[in-house]
């Protein structure tokens, strides 16, 4: 059967088979996926202008844990921003205090000295109230009252130093005028000092970075940090030998090793090996970014209810006869972007319960038109029936036990793809250190091969999303054996963007002595 979005068909049995068939990821597809990333990554690393950037952040080491010290961080990438005082204990463990403070739209659209003027009173007003220490009591020599800051700034950034970047472009409404082309570390810096504030902006960080520098204190290394949420992306220490594109500069002749920033949600662009479907396809037609972040639509929180409505709609819609709540609809499922990646957490913790899950509910569902549900199936698509209530909007009446059952199915095809589909991810970070080879390659001499192999994620997939990371693992052993796998140690490294850039800040310290 051709792919199609509009759903005819003779045989539900033949569709629903056809759909689920789709979503499902052979063991060759995944190692053929790894290995199109592993020569991506190759492309990246050797030279600029490719989509998988592999952006070299010069950050050149990560933390143990026996760090101390008093560090700011800052991080302005929407609404609003957050000012951060982390304090680290030298044992692993930090104190956190943080304050938001909002941009208007008069900001984000004025003159730029305006916009980073600001910045610096936020900054100010948080070290006057909220610090922990009475900054404007202190006196003496300047530079050993001196706080350090790292500034996590979300926009495009062409690093060339760990202080210093050239601002692209503006994102997110933001248009401030006289900025684009100029060092942002400069621009805050200037601000600081038209304040005569002792503060000194000396790291520009990503967020993925900043996981990877967080995890690493509170455990004593990582070599990973991944954001599994709205969007998703990947740092991992490399072999700076490896990065070929910093041939002849200073920082290649120190050798050793360099965060890379892979930007690996732009991974296969071309969508030559990644599983498009048609709902995939209309997604990416439909997007502000056509072509583009190809990797992200297919893992990342912002897209997965996107596609799941797409299924649900053609359900809907199919003929002759409708396949789902009877062909009704309500204002949420007919909406762009109406169903939130929320709703299929909030179904799959439903079927899942207190205890184990009973098993995947699979097509054809021919059995279920009879109502013939054990009990204990019966008393969970109950759960997710009132899920469906509550988050698209139906009426008790309008939605059967059936329909339920197909939710989560729809459900478990689009999240178990994307949790697969980002073990693929981990798995070619692995692969490219040296720590794990491919199936039926020789696996002498990996590194640190009796080790614990520590990764650092964030985002709300990975760490509320029911199974995604059991997925991911599966996703991994097969990839990279069950030994490598089982000395995987994945960890939460909260706040990437607050605690790791008040990292990133120490790290610079570290790199400048």
């Amino acid at each position: 059967m051709a792919s199609t979005t509009a759903f005819t068909y003779s045989s539900a049995k033949d569709l629903y088979e056809h759909i689920d068939a789709q979503f499902q990821l052979s063991d060759q597809q995944l190692v053929e996926l790894t290995k199109t990333f592993l020569h991506e990554f190759k492309l990246g690393l050797e030279d600029y202008g490719h989509a998988m950037a592999m952006i070299p952040t010069f950050v050149t080491g990560v933390p143990d844990g026996t760090e101390k010290g008093t560090f700011l961080a800052l991080d302005l990438g929407g609404t609003n921003l957050r000012v951060c005082e982390v304090v680290l204990h030298g044992d692993k463990s930090f104190s956190l205090r943080q304050q938001k403070y909002r941009v208007t739209e008069a900001l984000k659209t004025g003159e730029a000295t305006a916009l980073f003027d600001y910045l610096a009173d936020s900054v100010d007003a948080f070290l006057t109230t909220e610090a922990s220490v009475d900054y404007t009591s202190q006196t003496g020599d300047k530079a050993a009252n001196t706080i350090h800051l790292g500034l996590t700034f979300s926009f495009p950034v062409e690093q060339t130093a760990l202080g210093s970047g050239k601002i692209l472009t503006w994102t997110k409404g933001f248009s401030a005028r006289n900025a684009i082309g100029n060092d942002v570390v400069k621009l805050l810096q200037d601000a600081f000092d038209r304040k005569h504030m002792h503060v000194k902006c000396v790291a520009l960080v990503n967020d993925t970075v900043g996981a990877l520098l967080s995890r690493a204190y509170q455990s004593g290394g990582c070599i990973l940090g991944a954001i599994f949420g709205t969007g998703t992306n990947g740092a991992y220490v490399e072999d700076i030998s490896k990065i070929k594109k910093l041939q002849g500069t200073p920082a290649a002749s120190k050798g050793g090793y360099m965060v890379v920033n892979t930007e690996w949600g732009a991974f296969n662009n071309s969508r030559s090996h990644l599983p498009s479907t048609p709902c995939d396809n209309a997604l990416d037609r439909l997007s502000i970014n056509p072509t583009f972040q190809a990797f992200e639509k297919f893992i990342s929180g912002m897209y997965l209810g996107e596609i799941t409505r797409g299924i649900i709609t053609s359900l809907i819609d199919a003929s002759p006869k409708p396949l789902l709540f009877n062909g009704k609809f309500t204002p949420i499922i007919n909406k762009h972007y109406g169903i939130d990646t929320s709703f299929m957490s909030n179904v799959e913790e439903a079927w899942l319960g207190k205890d184990a899950c009973p098993g995947y509910i699979r097509p054809p569902f021919a059995e279920l038109d009879g109502g013939s549900f054990g009990p204990n199936v019966q008393a969970r698509l109950e759960a997710i029936k009132k899920v469906i209530v509550k988050d698209l909007g139906f009426k008790s009446d309008q939605v059967s036990l059936k329909d339920a059952a197909i939710i989560r199915w729809v459900c478990g095809l689009v999240g178990h793809r994307a949790a697969q589909l980002s073990g693929v991810a981990v798995a070619t970070v692995l692969v490219q250190t040296g720590r794990a080879v491919l199936p039926g390659e020789t696996s002498r001499g990996l590194k640190d091969p009796n080790n614990k192999i520590l990764v650092g994620v964030d985002g709300s997939l990975v760490e509320h999303y029911p199974g995604f990371e059991a997925i991911l693992r599966e996703s991994l052993r097969y990839l990279v054996g069950r030994d490598v796998e089982s000395r995987v140690d994945i960890g939460l490294a909260k706040d990437g963007s607050g605690v790791g850039a008040a990292l990133c800040a120490l790290q610079a310290l570290k790199q400048k002595s």
